[in-house]
This record gives structure tokens, sequence and C-alpha cells, in this order.
């Protein structure tokens, strides 16, 4: 079987992350042609993958001006820029993995779905927490009936102090008006990964958070406006200086660093710092994205859920409690420890590490268990490899809106269960 011909619009991180997966599996998929407006990253992904040079352009329409050339499309363009790309390339016939989030509102989620089922293509969603050898596991406890019927969930994001910083308050992902709300944005996943392990979306949702820390309020008084410039930086846990200075000297040239510099060089870093996004102070920041927030969540059947996500904690693993009849689950993120009401006795479960649960770290095996999915789908023709697909998808979009609209309404909503 020939390899599955892939291309990829919108090489940044996430795509030039998925791509790769290609470089250590020949045999199974190769990237044919990438789209992406700037030089610097479309000619590294060029190199890296052989890409004739008629097929790196800057601009993806070019790419589906010219029809069907490929067997499938990775969309990574930033979240504003997910729908158009989707359904010109799905009405060509391609196979869709599309970055989360799908879309950023209800009308642009169902164009999403609309666009795949109607050209009778795959659509796998970004929703890399699905695809993790530990979610995997937790999920064959908590399907096993080992833990009796499940009554309530507990759930942590910990974003982390400097993750929060640099996505968040400098980043691509800091205003609602540049790019969508931060649980759209960061926590989407953790919504779908909650409806995934319970089995069944929310039908009713609540929520309260605000931005609250990283604001002008707060910033101390004799502050500059730059990190570089500024005589309290020496004592400010959210110094871009410190934090990714750091990471230069230690050699770490990948996320979050590889996002402000192409060229690991402490010019490169220093000319970041006094010109770009990235080097401002957290406290002078055009940010409006909420910094701790938390949903309720009730399921059929009276099944309760809660989440969290917060900026103040140092990051790591997501974590999670699970309440059941006759045992009680703890994750957190590496291992699963079941306690058994009946025995009253403890066990653990490590599932194999794939890397860490960040970005840099593949997800813990998120992302190649997303690509290795999606190539086998569109290999076989199988589109229950895919556990990420539209509907799915769909609802926990929905879910993520809904809980958006409780926060900054003050409602309870409702959903209506999808056919």
């Amino acid at each position: 079987m020939s390899p599955v011909s892939l291309l990829v619009i919108g090489a940044g991180d996430r795509g030039t992350g998925y791509a790769r997966w290609a470089l250590q599996h020949p045999d199974r998929a190769t990237v044919v042609g990438v789209a992406e407006p700037r030089h610097v990253r479309r000619a590294r992904l060029v190199e890296e993958h052989g890409i004739a040079p008629e097929n790196a352009v800057p601009d993806w329409k070019e790419l589906a001006a010219r029809g069907r050339i490929a067997d499938a499309v990775l969309i990574c363009t930033l979240d504003r820029a997910h729908v158009e790309p989707t359904e010109a390339f799905a009405a060509l016939g391609y196979h869709v993995m599309l970055e989360k989030p799908m879309a950023l509102d209800e009308e642009s989620c169902r164009r999403v779905v609309t666009a795949v089922e109607k050209a009778g293509v795959m659509l796998a969603v970004g929703h890399v927490l699905r695809y993790t050898p530990y979610t995997q596991a937790l999920k064959a406890v908590v399907d096993s009936g080992r833990l009796g019927a499940i009554m309530s969930v507990q759930h942590l994001e910990p974003v982390g102090f400097w993750h929060h910083a640099h996505s968040y308050v400098r980043g691509n992902w800091r205003n609602t008006d540049v790019a969508t709300s931060m649980l759209m944005a960061k926590s989407c996943h953790d919504l779908d990964w909650l409806q995934y392990i319970v089995g069944q979306p929310p039908l009713r949702l609540s929520s309260f958070g605000r931005l609250s820390h990283f604001t002008p309020a707060n910033r101390p008084a004799e502050a500059a406006d730059r990190c570089v410039e500024c005589p309290v930086e020496p004592d400010c846990p959210y110094s871009a200086v410190r934090f990714y200075g750091g990471m230069l000297d230690r050699g770490e040239h990948r996320w979050p660093l590889g996002v402000i510099v192409d060229d690991f060089t402490p010019q490169a870093l220093e000319h970041a710092l006094h010109t770009g996004p990235y080097g401002r102070c957290v406290y002078a920041c055009d940010n409006d994205v909420v910094d701790h927030q938390v949903v309720a969540m009730e399921f059929s059947g009276g099944v309760t859920a809660t989440f969290t996500m917060t900026a103040f904690t140092e990051g790591g693993p997501r974590r999670t409690r699970i309440f059941g009849t006759r045992g009680e689950l703890y994750g957190d993120g590496r291992t699963i420890r079941i306690h058994d009401f009946l025995t009253r006795s403890d066990e653990e479960v490590t599932p194999v590490r794939q890397g860490e649960m960040t970005a840099a770290g593949g997800h813990g095996g998120g992302d190649a268990g997303l690509m290795d999915a999606f190539v086998e789908a569109v290999a076989t023709g199988d589109p229950t490899r895919i556990r990420s697909g539209p509907r799915d998808s769909l609802a926990s979009h929905l879910a993520v809106l809904a809980a958006e609209r409780a926060r900054v309404n003050g409602t309870v909503e409702t959903l209506v269960a999808e056919r």
C-alpha cells in the first residue's frame, strides 16, 4: 500500500509537529505540499520533507486551485481561519485533520460538519487528549465497570503561570477579539475529554471565572512596559527575560521559545524581547481572557462534573478524580490509582509514557496517536479509527459555547441533544 500523501496548511508549531510524524513513519505517510505565509517556516518544512518547490506556497488557495493532489490535508492555521480551507479541501475530496478548535461559533462549527458530511470525507479534530495511552487506560477502567456507576467527576487543567503568560497574556490567544475565549482556545480539550470519559455530552452547564491578576491594577509602580527595561524584572515570576533566556541558555530550542524566534541566538531573542509581543510586561498587555474559570456540568442520569482551569499553578498534566458507586479513581496524567470499596484495596496503573503532556512533548503521545489514527483511517477507509470525528466534536464545541454563555450571562445553559 502506498503511503498516504498529505498537505500541510499552516506550518507553525502544530502543523510542523504533526508533519514530523510522517518522517518517523515514511512507509505510512508523506508530506507533499505546504501552504504557509512565513517564508522561514515554509522553507523549513520543505527541507525536512523534500517537498517540491512548486508545492510550497504562501496561500492555501494556491494549492486548492490545483484540485486534489494529495489524499488528505492537515489544517493547522490560526483558530479564526479554520472554516474556509476545511470547506474548500473537503469539496475537493480531501480527508481532513483539523486542529482544535474546529471553529469559534455554532454556525461555523456546523459549517465544518456539513462540509465533510456533504463531501463524504473523513474529519479528525485535533482533540489529542482522546488519543493518549493514559486516556485509553483510564477509559478502560471506567468502561470495565470496576468503579460501578459513575456519580461525579472532578477535573483540573493546571495551565501553569508561565504557559498562561506566554499564550494567554502576551500571545496569540490573549484577546477574545483577536482569537476566542480562554475556554475555547485552551479548554475545549477538557470538556471534550470529559464527554469522552463519561460517554455522553452534558445536558446543563453553569460557569464562573474572570480576569483577575494580569491587569494594569496589579502592575508594580516601578514597572516598565517591557521586561528588558524593567527595574523590578528580577523579582517578577513572569519575567520574559528569565523564561525565554533560560530556555535559550539550556539549549531548549523548541516550543514555546520557537514561537518567538526562528533563529535560536541571543541576538534574535534580544530583538524579539525589545520589539515583539512576548517581551511585554504581563500587566501592560491587551489581554482580556480569563485567568481562572470553573464549569459545572450535569449529564444524563444525574452524573455531575466540575472542571477547573487556572493559570496559577506550576503547570503539569491534568488531574482527575472519578467517583463511582463501587470505587474511586485518581489520575495525575501519568499514573492511575483505583480504590475498590469492597476490598478496600488500591491498585496503580501506569501506562507507558510517550513524552510530556505539553505541545513540546507531543501531549503525552496524543499528537502521535491522532496522526496514527487519522492516517490509518485514510489508508483503510475506516472512519471508526478516528475518536474525534465531526459529530462528537460538534457536541463538545457546543458545550464549550454554552459554558461561556453561562459565565458571561450568569445563566444555567441547557443543551439539546444532537442527532
